[in-house]
C-alpha cells in the first residue's frame, strides 16, 4: 500500500503541475478540484488490497471489448488539458461559477461511489473479462444490490462534473464523449457477463436496473 500511496501522490502532483502550467494560474477552483481528487484517490488506494490493485492497474489481458482502454483514458486526459487551457487562457466557453459550485460536491459524491463499488467488488477491473484465475463470481452486495453498474454511474457523473468544475464547456464536451463510451461499455459488459459469468443472468433478474435505481 505504501508504494501505491507514493505513486498516487506523485501522479497527483504531476497532474496539478500540468494543470497549473496549462491554466497559467493556481486559483481557488484549481485548489478545490485537486483537493477533491486527492480525497477520492486516497480513499481508493486504501480500499484496495494488492490483488485488486494489480487487476485495476495491470490486468493480465486486454479484455473482450474492442474499444481500447488507452483511447478512453486519452479522452479523459484530453478533457483535463482542454478544460484547463480554456478556463485559464482561451476563455472560449466558460462555465458560470454558480454551476461550478454545484458540480463540485456532486463530483466528490459520484467519485466516492466509484470507491464504494471498488470496496464491494473485488473483481472491479478496467477491462471486460471473466477473472477465472481469481475465482470470479457475481457480486450483489453494497451498491450492487441496487444497480448492476454503480462504478460506471460514478464515472459518468464524476467526469461530467469534472469538466464543469474545471470551468470549460469544451472540457465538458470531451467529458461527454468519455461518458458516452462508458455508457456503451455498460451495454457491452452486461451482454458479455450474461453470456460468460455463471449466475449473472439471475442477478440481472433480481437487480433489473443498470445505472438508475427504479429507472433504468
Amino acid at each position: 500500500m505504501a508504494r501505491r500511496l507514493i505513486h498516487f501522490s506523485v501522479a497527483l502532483l504531476c497532474i496539478g503541475a500540468v494543470l497549473f502550467l496549462l491554466k497559467g494560474t493556481f486559483d481557488l477552483w484549481l485548489a478545490l478540484y485537486l483537493g477533491a481528487w486527492m480525497i477520492f484517490g486516497l480513499y481508493a488506494v486504501v480500499s484496495m488490497d494488492d490483488d485488486l490493485a494489480k487487476e485495476r492497474f495491470s490486468p493480465p489481458e486486454p479484455g473482450a471489448d474492442r474499444v481500447s482502454l488507452r483511447a478512453i483514458r486519452l479522452i479523459a486526459m484530453a478533457h483535463l488539458v482542454i478544460g484547463a487551457l480554456d478556463a485559464g487562457r482561451w476563455h472560449v466557453a466558460l462555465v458560470p461559477d454558480a454551476l461550478r459550485a454545484i458540480a463540485l460536491p456532486v463530483m466528490v459524491v459520484s467519485a466516492l461511489l466509484i470507491v464504494q463499488s471498488i470496496r464491494a467488488n473485488r473483481f472491479f477491473s478496467p477491462v471486460v473479462r471473466v477473472q477465472t484465475e481469481r475465482g470470479h463470481r457475481v457480486i450483489d452486495g453494497g451498491p450492487y444490490g441496487s444497480i448492476r453498474h454503480p462504478g460506471y454511474l460514478g464515472m459518468i457523473v464524476s467526469i461530467m462534473c469534472s469538466g464543469l468544475v474545471l470551468g470549460s464547456w469544451l472540457g465538458v464536451a470531451l467529458a461527454a464523449l468519455y461518458a458516452a463510451l462508458i455508457l456503451r461499455r455498460v451495454f457491452f459488459e452486461d451482454a458479455f457477463l450474461k453470456a460468460n459469468l455463471a449466475g449473472y443472468t439471475d442477478y440481472a433478474r433480481r437487480v433489473p436496473y443498470r445505472l438508475i435505481p427504479g429507472g433504468w
